[in-house]
């Protein structure tokens, strides 16, 4: 009987346990566009011969301004303002995306929605694990940039 309690007891006390919740992941390539010119972007993803036209809609992108705080008390409370930041960014679904390297093609077109020059670049989606490291990853995902000189970088 002693042995059958401890047994029973054995996983207790030690580090809590981490559940893994059905918390989908977007599988795809998120775009941040911080060059002010830029009005829209297209992009293409390619691998093996096979490319994909996903849809990217852009949105302005904001960041925390001015923060206050009524005190330092538990019960006090804090505020924060979002002030938008000129960047915009997308995101474009590809369901088959691979957690291997994929090139990437930007075609550009200016605000007035003339064509500015394409950029490409190849990326390696890595797998993301929205419930952490010790839960099933839920899809692979990159991150570009479109910098302020034009310059595209993995994220």
């Amino acid at each position: 009987m002693t042995a059958l309690a401890l047994a029973l007891t054995s996983g207790c006390g030690g580090e809590a346990a981490h559940g893994c919740t059905l918390i989908g992941t977007a599988v795809g390539i998120a775009i941040d566009v911080r060059h002010p010119g830029v009005g829209d972007v297209a992009v293409e993803v390619c691998r093996n011969g096979s490319c994909a036209t996903p849809v990217v809609v852009l949105h302005p992108s904001d960041r925390v301004g001015a923060t206050t705080c009524s005190g330092t008390a538990p019960d006090d409370t804090c505020g924060a303002r979002l002030e938008p930041t000129g960047e915009r960014s997308g995101f474009a679904q590809v369901p088959d995306l691979p957690a291997e390297p994929v090139r990437v093609r930007l075609s550009l077109t200016d605000r007035s929605g003339s064509p500015l020059p394409a950029r490409e670049i190849v990326v390696t989606p890595e797998m993301a694990y929205p419930n952490g490291p010790n839960c099933p990853a839920g899809g692979p995902q990159a991150r570009i940039s479109l910098g302020p000189d034009g310059s595209v970088t993995e994220r």
